[in-house]
């Protein structure tokens, strides 16, 4: 690491903020995704999907025709006019949209054909290769994969889930894409905060057991990230008791066969957790504040209180956070 470098990971360790942005809207807001510095996309709850192309300066919003009851927990912006946005609900509440043109123009995908199904989590190798991921479907969780772009959604095999396991629809990362063939996800509930993970694109899955707080339905894992194929990092707790902090982290150095609880974590419940390269630090962001750690987890500072939900970041200049009623921040360091 150069001087330069070294400089600037000294001033990010100092201080940051999150800068709110007025957002023009007052949806509870769960799925954000930067494609650079100035284009981004957001979406929430009574079918809201925001964007802006100045970085933040100003946001506007996007019709999807039809969808103004769903609740979108996830969006994925693979490049600068293709976007996914999926919603969460039970049955054929759980949809995947897809726009080419920058949302000048909306197209029904995919609905979730089993009563009961519910969508959690949606992500993209590229603009072709992506998975989408549900809760358990008749002791399974549901998992199912695109290769054209989302014209076809193929049902993938899943290992067997435990009684009330499920994933959480909270900032659409409990599902996390590396290369061209990893995956993993994440679960929570009453007894129950495994890692799945596949190396073959969801061929094939391993399951990692965790020591994060699994004693209540509103308990698990809410996010994971991984910096290479080797090193991650799992957040979570409980959101029914956001401030607290008790087993909310843990971190892999063998790619997520094996987990360890750190002995600094964040201050209380997060929903999201994200890599920032060029600074070599970890954010973790809840309903209860937001955190940062330069050394992979083994240390943590809390640098805003304000209410996240979702984190989404390309490098230390082009990160946003969005949360309940509509609120909207980029980072600055």
């Amino acid at each position: 690491m150069g001087f330069g470098a070294l400089l600037l990971l000294a001033g990010v360790a100092q201080a940051q903020q999150w800068v709110p942005q007025v957002s023009n809207s007052t949806a509870s807001l769960r799925g954000v995704s930067a494609v650079n510095e100035k284009i981004v996309w957001a979406s929430g709850s009574a079918g809201t999907v925001l964007y802006t192309t100045d970085g933040g300066a100003s946001w506007s919003i996007s019709k999807v025709p039809g969808a103004e009851g769903l609740d979108f927990r996830g969006i994925r912006a693979v490049d600068g006019k293709t976007v996914y946005v999926m919603s969460a609900g039970a049955g054929d509440k759980s949809q995947i949209y897809k726009t080419s043109d920058a949302g000048l123009h909306w197209t029904l995908q995919f609905t979730n054909p089993n009563p009961k199904g519910f969508f959690d989590s949606i992500a993209f190798w590229d603009v072709k290769h992506g998975i989408v991921l549900g809760d358990a479907v008749d002791g399974h969780a549901e998992v199912r994969s695109t290769t054209d772009g989302g014209a076809h959604w193929l049902q993938r095999q899943t290992p067997a889930a435990l009684p009330n396991e499920g994933s959480f629809a909270a900032s659409n990362t409990c599902l996390f894409l590396l290369n061209e063939d990893h995956v993993w996800f994440v679960t929570g509930g009453s007894g129950a905060a495994r890692v799945f993970h596949s190396e073959d694109g969801g061929e094939a899955w391993t399951i990692a057991d965790t020591p994060i707080r699994n004693d209540s339905a509103s308990a698990g894992i809410f996010s994971v990230a991984f910096r290479d194929a080797q090193r991650g990092m799992i957040v979570g707790g409980d959101y029914a008791r956001d401030d607290e902090d008790r087993a909310n982290i843990a971190v892999t150095s063998d790619g997520g066969k094996t987990w360890a609880a750190t002995i600094s974590r964040p201050h209380g419940f997060r929903s999201a957790v994200a890599w920032l390269p060029d600074i070599h630090a970890w954010i973790a962001t809840g309903t209860s504040g937001s955190d940062i750690s330069t050394d992979d987890g083994r240390s943590w500072r809390s640098f805003d209180a304000g209410a996240y939900n979702a984190l989404s970041f390309l490098s230390v200049h082009a990160g946003w956070a969005v949360g309940p009623r509509g609120r909207i921040a980029r980072f600055r360091p």
